[in-house]
């Protein structure tokens, strides 16, 4: 059934619905909430400051309202919630004036201030509260309500709906699992908690089983397929790494070699080499293309930007300068003439490595003897991506590279189809960034701080947690964070901003002039995290550090001390200061990310609500890593001894990813 047949649903809302994954009315009841809040009527009486509260009550007042900023605004009025009056404060929700009228009731949740008898809104609803509820709550984007969301949820649970058990049935009864159908109902409309949490064990132990089987269906099938046999060239090769400018560490040499033994290999290569910021991956990838280009092979390099793939692409045309190898940038804002040259010349095996964006894996694009596929910062790119630049080679090694280091036990299960390389050592003349943590009221210590750098010429970043605050929520967001920065350097410097909404195009011209050195200062959001060289940028300020988790943070210190200059990192909280601790104390990504781990989950390490791979619906792999390792075991065993193809769904579930390996 299509989603326009819902009644309320237009062409907006189903392409808001589709950049969550709903593409059709089915596509809702897999859509599982990720919590659930009992909405039931507060005392204030017995209210403490501070407390978030639902009140329901009449409006006495017509809302006034107040404009500030940037398209900000306030609005307040009178509540009597029968017991008292109270003053409901509501941020940027002006557009709703005209529908408080003064005897309507409304439902209010927010944060409670006793001493001025005041409710700061985080949400509104019309009507009150007729009884205690269970409510769902689902992770949705901007221009979709909750409510709305629930009754589209509700509308698609009265159609008929059929749903397919991937969990088999031994082991369905093996751990005594709910069917499906009751799951699926139970997790939209919970009956009581303890047949919810049977429901929501259901549910993520099929995500998990399944997810595991294709990981290891996938090696299971790439140690039984033919790979391109290499030779290893190992009198060229060392003669390279002699020739460098810089020695490498013993972690590079012992990937090096771990990456030559897969490329002599009979099976294709797939192989995740994870490494601190600044640790030296690119350096092996450098090592790994040069032994494929000796072979007689072409090699892509795919970039998560372009900024990126331009960087990659400068510091590969330096090193091989020498050597006699073509070389070409492919990325999507290339002109139309210059880009149908750079594919002939890829078709006609012309040029032996291509560096690039997502553009290496257009249609277009045709390779004439492909051998070898390297992902930068892997996690920012989904399997089917990846598949498709693999699919363009005969049967091309696969390396894929991370900054963001997950801890070992969890690698292995996650990436349980790839061989893992870890560069644990630093190259030496690295100066460890000074690491401090200041409260909002040592701001003024801050901007002494920053001041000092940049009577030195240095460059600094700037970080803020939001695009915007839609909310009095207390983060710093991009614009106010810029106002006030103007407030103290516009006179003297040169400022830029930089978030994730702006055009790519645009992204990339700030970020070149602050490359360039023509930005002294560049407030941003964590757009900046992956993988941007400024060598001059010495200093980088985190606003609202506790809003981010502990390997995000890392990633960010990581954009500076690029050089041999003294850096710094300057993190900017009134919370939470004995975890962000752990990065005054700490500059090893590995260290930090287990930590990270073991406090907030998986989510953070892999980029945000776990992207590229890991887009779980209901799972959690820190949380559920007990069901995770019982799903890996169980998987194993059935993939150990079962035949497929007696199991349809099952079968045709692992097909989808065939591709992958064939």
């Amino acid at each position: 059934m299509q989603l326009n047949e819902i009644k309320g649903i237009g062409p907006k809302t189903i392409s808001i619905l589709n950049k969550i994954g709903i593409y059709e009315v089915s596509d809702f009841v897999t859509y599982y909430p990720y919590r659930y809040e009992l909405i039931t009527r507060s005392n204030l009486d017995l209210a403490l400051d501070g407390d978030k509260v639902i009140v329901d009550g009449i409006i006495e007042t017509i809302p006034t309202v107040a404009f500030f900023g940037r398209k900000k605004n306030s609005m307040r009025f009178l509540l009597n919630t029968k017991s008292k009056q109270v003053q409901i404060v509501i941020y940027n929700r002006a557009y709703l004036k005209r529908n408080l009228l003064p005897g309507k009731s409304v439902v209010i949740i927010g944060k409670y201030d006793k001493k001025h008898q005041k409710i700061v809104a985080s949400e509104l609803r019309f009507g009150n509260i007729k009884k205690d509820t269970i409510e769902r709550v689902y992770h949705l984007v901007e221009g979709l309500s909750r409510k709305q969301f629930s009754e589209y949820v509700d509308i698609a649970l009265t159609f008929p709906f059929e749903v397919t058990d991937y969990v088999p049935d031994v082991l369905n009864e093996k751990y005594n699992l709910l069917d499906k159908y009751t799951a699926i109902k139970e997790i939209h409309h919970p009956t009581n908690p303890k047949l919810l949490n049977e429901a929501r064990k259901k549910l993520i132990y099929e995500e998990l089983f399944c997810y595991m089987l294709k990981v290891g269906y996938l090696k299971k099938n790439r140690k039984q397929s033919d790979g391109i046999k290499k030779d290893a060239h190992k009198k060229e090769v060392d003669e390279f790494i002699n020739s460098l400018p810089f020695k490498l560490t013993k972690d590079q040499l012992t990937s090096i070699e771990s990456i030559m033994d897969d490329m002599k290999s009979e099976y294709q290569m797939n192989r995740l080499l994870q490494g601190d910021v600044g640790s030296g991956k690119t350096i092996v990838a450098v090592v790994c293309m040069y032994i494929n280009y000796l072979n007689g092979y072409q090699s892509a390099l795919m970039a998560p930007t372009e900024i990126l793939a331009e960087q990659h692409f400068k510091s590969f045309t330096k090193l091989f300068h020498n050597y006699g190898i073509n070389i070409a940038l492919l990325t999507g804002s290339m002109k139309t003439r210059e880009r149908k040259k750079v594919l002939k010349d890829i078709l006609d095996g012309k040029t032996d490595m291509i560096i690039g964006t997502h553009a290496l894996i257009s249609d277009d694009v045709i390779y004439n003897n492909l051998g070898l596929v390297i992902t930068d910062e892997q996690h920012r790119f989904g399997v089917h991506q990846r598949t498709n630049l693999m699919n363009k080679g005969l049967k091309p090694d696969m390396l894929s590279m991370s900054a963001t280091p997950i801890p070992r036990t969890y690698a292995l299960t996650v990436y349980g189809d790839m061989d893992i390389s870890n560069i644990e050592t630093m190259p030496s003349g690295r100066k460890k960034i000074k690491t401090t943590i200041k409260s909002e009221k040592e701001i003024t210590d801050v901007l002494n701080s920053m001041y000092d750098e940049l009577k030195k010429k240095h460059q600094i970043y700037v970080i803020a947690p939001l695009i915007e605050d839609l909310e009095d929520t207390n983060k710093n967001d991009v614009n106010t964070v810029y106002e006030n920065m103007q407030k103290a350097f516009g006179k003297k410097y040169n400022l830029g901003y930089l978030h994730g909404k702006m055009k790519q195009q645009e992204k990339d011209t700030v970020m070149n002039n602050f490359k360039k050195g023509d930005i002294d200062i560049l407030v941003s959001t964590t757009v900046i995290e992956v993988g941007v060289d400024v060598q001059n940028a010495t200093m980088i300020v985190i606003f609202n550090a506790e809003q981010f988790g502990l390997a995000t943070l890392h990633q960010l210190r990581g954009r500076v001390g690029r050089n041999d200059l003294d850096s710094y990192c300057i993190l900017i909280s009134n919370q939470e200061k004995e975890r962000l601790q752990i990065l005054v104390n700490s500059n090893n990504g590995f260290v930090i990310s287990e930590e990270d781990f073991k406090m907030r989950g998986s989510g953070d390490l892999f980029g945000l609500k776990q992207s590229g791979d890991m887009i779980f619906k209901i799972a959690d792999l820190k949380r559920d890593f007990k069901t995770l390792t019982m799903a890996k075991k169980d998987s194993d065993w059935f993939l150990d001894n079962f035949n497929l193809e007696d199991y349809k769904d099952i079968y045709e579930l692992l097909s989808e990813d065939k591709k992958y390996v064939s």
